[in-house]
């Protein structure tokens, strides 16, 4: 398989070097060491924070989303609402290559409660591993804070899955953080964050969380999954 990108060395160089720089910094550096790079934006509160950074930094960045078919209406409304205030010259819509009715045809009705792990690879993995495909690294907004299976990641890091380089520019950052940067700066975000969705993902899936309880405990909720598998 052929390497894209930087190598892992080139990576861990960089994550030493920027982990303690500002995220406008890492991306910044991004942009000029990666040929090819684009922001993965699925509009949850970290994604629209790298997506102002990336707008005032180059707005002709290629960002683009994973759109299952089944996001909440108020995610939909949000993309509208970003697109308004950014532009997004290059917004890319990634969707799955079988329609909601021609997977209910093969895999049977409601595949997100019967095999979510199947539904997810489905209308999120591989339309994410063929767009990959194309690039050669993409910027993500997980933190280290956000579950024990992202304690590790690093600013700069081979991505073994999709074979690119990965840029996770928020690792270091708190949801204190996040929200300050959303409020100073006055970015537009999901109303759904005020009514209990710490975290957002299809309308099937996610449901909201009590106060204190674990921020993804409310993403495909009564099951034993915690991750879609885009960050495994």
């Amino acid at each position: 398989m052929e390497t894209t990108g930087l190598s892992q060395e080139q990576c861990n160089e960089l994550s030493s070097v920027f982990e303690a720089q500002s995220p406008e910094r890492t991306i910044d550096k991004a942009l000029k060491v990666i040929p090819s790079l684009a922001l993965a934006c699925s509009f949850g509160a970290e994604d629209m924070v790298l997506l102002d950074i990336v707008m005032k930094i180059n707005p002709t960045t290629t960002v683009f989303y994973l759109d299952t078919d089944v996001l909440f209406r108020e995610t939909y409304q949000l993309i509208d609402e970003a697109v308004n205030k950014y532009g997004i010259p290059n917004l890319i819509r990634v969707t799955p290559r079988l329609s909601l009715q021609e997977q209910q045809e093969q895999y049977g009705d409601r595949l997100w409660e019967n095999n979510a792990t199947l539904c997810c690879d489905l209308r999120k993995v591989r339309p994410l591993t063929e767009f990959l495909s194309s690039v050669d690294g993409w910027v993500t907004g997980i933190r280290r804070d956000q579950a024990p299976t992202r304690a590790n990641a690093q600013v700069f890091e081979r991505d073994a899955k999709f074979n690119v380089v990965k840029v996770n520019p928020l690792v270091r950052w708190t949801e204190t953080d996040v929200w300050s940067y959303i409020r100073t700066h006055k970015v537009p975000y999901n109303p759904l964050h005020d009514n209990g969705y710490p975290s957002i993902g299809c309308a099937y899936c996610t449901l909201p969380v009590k106060p204190g309880a674990d921020p993804r405990s409310g993403r495909w909720a009564g099951q034993l999954k915690t991750e879609c598998g885009l960050h495994k």
